[in-house]
């Protein structure tokens, strides 16, 4: 029996919607050590999933997708991630399931293998190098072609190149979720055919927009990053929410930029929102002073949870069903 427990992973921004290059997409994120999947896995006759979670299919088509022609598995799913509010929940589910039956059947397959079987990783490689190795990771996007600009979930193209994996400072990270629930009782977050749509509508960005998000990230935010200068990195996350495709990400969620300032007027040193959101994130290190002003002006209207950036990937071990 093995059990596997992933990272979750904010989504800073994707860099070029434009095209112009030949290339598109790109993208930069942080590795979260909470929330977390946490799965116990042991072989079995067929693939069965045990545990309420919104992400037991995920993780049993992950699962199956790997152990094809070598047995089952069986896993019981004990923590997991929210689904569809900006935490990468989607793809650490598959990976969790396809590397549970890799280690289970020693097929020897790396993290990226594994993603490329289960068709993650398309469009963005933030949460696949998050499984892999944690960290402040920037990813150099993929070829343009005849199929357009498409999010992870509808792209089949392999995990993009990463350009930068550096170590995260031990800053703290607030998650803010809005309590705003859509139809599946899930929160509002952009998925499946209206991300696609999404997409088509807003892309190409245009040009300078790309290139002036280009210099904020490699003139400002990576050196803040390696400097560990915490107020300039913050600068730099609050100017991106101003431009290309984050603003129009931003845009779509209106109380985005409400709860980003309040954060900000909180102590927190940069905000922004994760991927399509709700989730918006705040980065300080002042977490007890922080939370404490914005539960005062938000109160309940949101769920605040307090972590850290996640400088190693997933954790995979063996346990004996005694410890389970």
């Amino acid at each position: 029996m093995i059990r596997i427990a992933t990272p979750s992973r904010i989504h800073i921004t994707l860099i070029d919607l434009n095209g112009s290059l030949g290339r598109v997409d790109g993208g930069i994120g942080i590795a979260l050590n909470h929330p977390s999947i946490v799965i116990s896995a042991e072989k079995a006759d067929e693939v069965t999933v045990e545990g309420k979670s919104a992400l037991s299919e995920r993780i049993r088509k992950g699962a199956e997708l790997i152990s094809k022609n070598h047995g089952g598995v069986h896993i019981k799913i004990e923590k997991d991630i929210p689904p569809h509010i900006g935490l990468g929940s989607g793809t650490q589910a598959y990976l969790a399931g396809g590397m549970a039956a890799n280690v289970l059947y020693g097929l020897g397959l790396s993290v990226r293998e594994i993603a490329k079987m289960v068709q993650r990783g398309g469009t963005s490689g933030i949460g696949v190098t998050a499984f892999e190795r944690g960290g402040f990771i920037l990813d150099g996007g993929h070829r343009f072609d005849e199929k357009g600009f498409m999010p992870s979930s509808a792209s089949h193209a392999l995990p993009p190149p990463v350009l930068l994996h550096h170590d995260f400072p031990d800053w703290s990270i607030m998650l803010v979720i809005p309590h705003i629930k859509g139809e599946s009782g899930t929160f509002k977050g952009a998925s499946g055919i209206r991300e696609v749509n999404i997409f088509k509508e807003e892309c190409p960005i245009p040009l300078i927009e790309v290139q002036a998000l280009s210099h904020i990230i490699l003139m400002e935010l990576l050196p803040a990053l390696i400097e560990k200068d915490l107020q300039v990195f913050g600068s730099s996350i609050n100017r991106i929410q101003k431009i290309g495709f984050k603003q129009r990400e931003v845009d779509l969620q209106p109380q985005a930029r409400e709860i980003m300032e309040v954060l900000l007027q909180s102590g927190a040193a940069g905000a922004g929102m994760s991927s399509f959101g709700p989730l918006i994130y705040g980065i300080t290190d002042s977490p007890s002073e922080v939370k404490k002003a914005v539960k005062e002006q938000l109160g309940e209207r949101i769920k605040i949870l307090t972590t850290q950036a996640r400088n190693n990937g997933a954790s995979i071990r063996f346990i004996s069903p005694q410890s389970n």
